[in-house]
């Protein structure tokens, strides 16, 4: 059972895709720079080992983080009407325009993130001659 890692299916552009923690994966385009990061929060199921979390419809709390490699457009799809006898047709073309996503982490509802620990002073408590 050494091999099971985590994965995550999740839902973005009205297409699911079943993603691990580094995968590279293209999906609708998404309005995000290159180079940053963006949250996928339409998680449907969680999978760890023998864990598996299934949402209904969406896992709450869980998020899918990934980091936008840029984005750009598919191969050309023709598209070609034609109707017999009335001298009919049309043809042309469609390029698909995506976003390439590197998984970075899939976050799981109820596990918290190591956060960085704020540091803070403790004032110290001034004695008094009167009440001492």
């Amino acid at each position: 059972m050494g091999g099971l890692k985590i994965y995550a299916i999740i839902k973005t552009g009205g297409k699911q895709y079943r993603v691990n923690p580094g995968q590279t994966i293209d999906v609708e385009r998404l309005d995000v720079a290159e180079g940053n990061t963006v949250e996928l929060d339409k998680v449907l199921l969680i999978a760890d080992g023998d864990q598996v979390t299934i949402g209904m419809p969406t896992v709450d709390g869980a998020k899918v983080v990934a980091t936008s490699k840029g984005s750009g457009k598919g191969k050309k799809v023709i598209v070609f009407k034609y109707k017999p006898k009335v001298r009919y047709r049309k043809k042309t073309g469609h390029r698909q325009q995506y976003t390439r996503l590197v998984i970075d982490k899939i976050v799981r509802p109820g596990v918290a993130e190591a956060k960085p620990v704020k540091k803070t002073t403790r004032r110290k408590k001034e004695v008094t001659e009167s009440g001492a």
